[in-house]
């Protein structure tokens, strides 16, 4: 099973608001997921974002490939960082 972390949209129309969830690549952007990992809101100045970086890291260190989305905000978060050291220790 090939596993994304993603974002899966709530919220109302045309405000935003989203989970950065961990799902099988084959369902739906808003259908089942395994697991959330935080929440996105783009709508507030500056955007904000809630992350469990522990269990981010876990899931990306057992094959989970995030979005590119998810990439950017796991970058500005300095997660991607971490996994790359990560990836380096063992």
């Amino acid at each position: 099973m090939a596993v994304k972390i993603r974002l899966k949209r709530m919220g109302a129309k045309k405000r935003p608001f989203y989970r950065v969830v961990v799902a099988d690549s084959k369902s739906p952007r808003d259908g089942r997921i395994i697991e959330q990992l935080g929440t996105y809101n783009p709508v507030v100045e500056p955007a904000e974002v809630n992350l469990d970086q522990d269990k981010a890291l876990d899931w990306m260190l057992k094959g989970a490939k995030p979005s590119d989305t998810v990439r950017n905000l796991f970058s500005n978060e300095g997660l991607m960082e971490k996994l790359h050291n990560a990836k380096q220790k063992k």
